[in-house]
């Protein structure tokens, strides 16, 4: 069970590395931009050849999940009281909407197709040959991070129920930040779709805490 745990703890550290960075961009108007590239980067990634890859690959999620690994080992090792509870209900919320995304499969189907049209706008913005591949790099450039944001507003954000985004008024009715925002809901989203299917439910955040910690010291390394 220790693989299924460990892309579990994958899919987990991908939902925190998203709620984090949108209550950052909210409260602070700041990210570390590595973190954001492997959050927006991991949207794309719709058929890899293993979950690491999601991520950026084995290698280097250390690194690149830091920001996600690390919220969750405070969530296992730090009394309740200690955890910030923004960061926890924006988890729990995109974990809802991904069981709501993933129950309607015309909406699925649909982001699907504008997640194509978004590669194809993220290869037009890469200054290299065409036939390489994309890097994280790419998928951040405001137009395609917008293009995202725009897609979550016309899908997502139809449900009736919507994540409630807390912060400073300045850095939130920023364009760019509400638009970064948008598109690492989705991101969430993403991440909360891998840990549902491989076996994550949730209640397993308030029962199994302690099943992450192996899966966690062999990622973080």
């Amino acid at each position: 069970m220790s693989r299924v745990h460990d892309e579990q703890t994958l899919g987990l550290a991908g939902i925190f590395q998203a709620a984090a960075l949108v209550e950052q961009i909210a409260t602070r108007g700041m990210v570390s931009q590595n973190s954001l590239e492997t959050s927006i980067y991991s949207i794309m990634q719709m058929s890899p050849a293993c979950s690491e890859d999601i991520f950026g690959g084995a290698e280097d999620l250390p690194y690149n999940l830091h920001l996600g690994l690390q919220n969750i080992k405070d969530l296992v090792d730090k009394p309740r009281s200690e955890h910030n509870k923004d960061v926890i209900r924006y988890v729990l919320s995109m974990v809802h909407l991904e069981r709501k995304l993933s129950a309607d499969p015309e909406m699925m189907a649909s982001v699907g197709q504008r997640l194509d049209h978004v590669a194809e706008q993220a290869r037009y913005f890469n200054p290299s040959d065409a036939e390489t591949e994309l890097t994280p790099s790419n998928y951040c450039h405001p137009n395609v991070i917008a293009n995202i944001a725009n897609l979550y507003q016309e899908t997502i954000s139809s449900f009736s129920f919507r994540i409630q985004v807390t912060g400073d008024p300045r850095h939130l009715q920023n364009s760019e930040n509400a638009a970064k925002i948008r598109a690492l809901l989705l991101a969430g989203i993403r991440s909360a779709m891998l840990w549902r299917q491989k076996g994550g439910k949730r209640w397993h955040l308030l029962f199994f805490k302690s099943r992450l910690r192996p899966s966690l010291k062999k990622i973080m390394g």
